[in-house]
């Protein structure tokens, strides 16, 4: 459908034909993001508007619905750095990537150098412009906590339950971003206190031990929205992207195939692996040590090196950490920094066979997280996803957490695959903390928001967002109250029923170490 005379330009937006998951013609909207020829014929790389990014492709004309094609506006002006108009900010990540592939940095540590030095200047400069510390929300006193009173779930027909849009109280969960802890805890061993208040939670438990009622104070929310935005992008932590520093460059895939192993990955995302690589059909991984080679033939004379021990397998540690980020990051889209490796912890899960262990994923956690992070970036590679190896590593964060003393939770913004898996562990660990709950001397059932994070290393913020999430949270007589359903119930049996990989504390040994008392990594 695409008409010759007219000639399609970077920023044109255009319907495009597309498949869905019933196999089905679609026709969304798409923008052009580059345009190259090929003999006889262009090809256009599109991004499909309201769409993830890991469904960008190169198509064909044919494919392109040219009676409705759109032109690019003219941009304004933006301020930019040094007070240029027409330039865009640039920051230290994008600027890598640029002197990436114009040659600049020899190694790794050259990259880390510079890194170092450019967030320092930024630092310094920002510090200046600090006038005023933001105060930082307090939840309730103890005293100003409500009580609950237990009902059962058969209510009587004048029970009425407003919803939380009816009241203001509600609306103090803040649901756009987090709160900052301005003094790093102490390190030690002993458990880390939630909050400053410890509100009761009273469960209800009838004659029917399948629904409950429970009754919930007013808290923080997470740092992820209930209605499953992710917060605005953070730029502390370890591997946080700002999206507002993508360029053409990034926006674009620039692996076509990747072969580790038995298999072999179609990339999601821009990953910065030397260009001269980019233009190979196939980029050739050791499935060992990671390490990137240009052919099968290479790849193979890597092999037998190692074989007769010419060579290691894995170099150095941050070698084989570098490489790891490298192939996480063509599944990552929110993680840009890739090299300063030091600072983190890397857990990595296997496969074993006859042939030896095979990467399944992993996951990454800073040595020292001044905001509780025990996650830093996650992934579970293509080939082994829903298999429930993604849960495993989810549960195995929150086992060195639960011997850490600490409480957890992840690194902000989650990928959209990366959020519904946590959403998934937490429903399923705070219902069977829920359900489990028993009477004593004849007594109703009683916890807190503060013994539900303590018990699960769930960070108060992430139980809470979660029971909004389950839509379980409402209001009444002044008080938050949570109420399981029947359907509730059944669902998270079947959950549980489907879920057969589980870590098991008995078999964890782990001695946690006190990164602040080391001087160097």
């Amino acid at each position: 459908m695409a008409d010759s005379s007219v000639e399609i330009i970077e920023g044109c937006r255009l319907p495009v034909l597309r498949k869905n998951q019933e196999n089905e013609d679609e026709w969304p909207l798409a923008e052009i993001l580059s345009v190259k020829d090929i003999p006889g014929r262009k090809l256009y790389y599109v991004h499909y508007i309201d769409f993830n990014k890991r469904l960008d492709e190169w198509v064909t004309p044919d494919r392109l619905d040219m009676k409705k094609l759109q032109f690019p506006k003219k941009e304004a002006k933006t301020p930019t750095k040094n007070g240029l108009p027409g330039s865009r900010p640039s920051s230290p990540e994008r600027d890598v990537v640029r002197m990436l592939f114009l040659g600049y940095f020899k190694s790794a540590y050259n990259i880390r150098v510079y890194l170092m030095c450019k967030r320092k200047a930024e630092s310094v400069s920002l510090a200046t412009q600090v006038t005023a510390a933001t105060p930082v929300p307090s939840l309730p006193s103890s005293a100003e906590a409500s009580q609950a009173s237990v009902y059962p779930a058969m209510r009587d027909p004048s029970f009425s339950i407003k919803s939380r849009e009816e009241h203001e109280q509600l609306t103090s969960l803040t649901t756009n971003g987090t709160t900052r802890r301005l003094i790093p805890s102490q390190p030690g061993r002993k458990r880390k206190n939630c909050g400053g208040t410890d509100e009761m939670v009273k469960v209800f438990q009838n004659n029917n031990p399948r629904c409950s009622t429970v009754f919930l104070p007013p808290g923080e929310d997470s740092q992820d929205s209930s209605d499953g935005i992710p917060s605005a992008p953070r730029m502390t932590g370890s591997l946080v992207s700002d999206r507002s520093h993508d360029d053409i460059v990034t926006r674009m895939k620039n692996i076509d195939c990747i072969e580790l192993g038995r298999h072999r990955l179609k990339p999601w995302y821009f990953s910065p692996y030397p260009q001269e690589l980019t233009t190979l059909p196939i980029l050739y991984l050791c499935e060992f040590c990671l390490k990137y080679l240009k052919s099968l033939k290479c790849l193979q004379r890597h092999l037998v090196r190692a074989v007769l021990g010419l060579n290691k397998i894995i170099n150095t540690l941050p070698t084989y950490s570098q490489n790891l980020c490298l192939l996480a990051k063509c599944f990552l889209d929110h993680k840009t920094l890739y090299y300063d490796t030091d600072p983190f912890l890397f857990y990595v899960m296997t496969e074993y066979d006859s042939k030896g262990f095979h990467i399944v994923g992993y996951f990454s956690k800073e040595k020292e997280s001044t905001e509780d992070y025990n996650v830093a970036c996650i992934l579970t590679l293509p080939p082994y996803q829903r298999r429930g190896y993604g849960k495993l590593l989810i549960e195995f964060s929150y086992e060195l957490s639960k011997v850490e003393g600490k409480t957890g939770t992840p690194e902000k913004p989650l990928s959209d695959l990366g959020l519904l898996s946590y959403r998934s562990y937490w429903s399923q660990t705070i219902l069977e903390i829920l359900m489990n709950l028993k009477s004593e001397n004849g007594e109703r059932p009683q916890i807190t928001i503060n013994e539900i994070s303590e018990i699960t290393s769930v960070k108060k913020e992430d139980v809470i967002s979660t029971l909004q999430y389950l839509n379980l949270i409402n209001y009444y007589k002044g008080q938050y109250i949570l109420n399981l359903s029947e359907d509730i119930v059944e669902g998270h049996e079947r959950a549980m029923q489907k879920r057969h990989l589980r870590i098991d504390p008995k078999c964890l040994h782990f001695t946690p170490k006190d990164w602040s008392k080391r001087g160097k990594w």
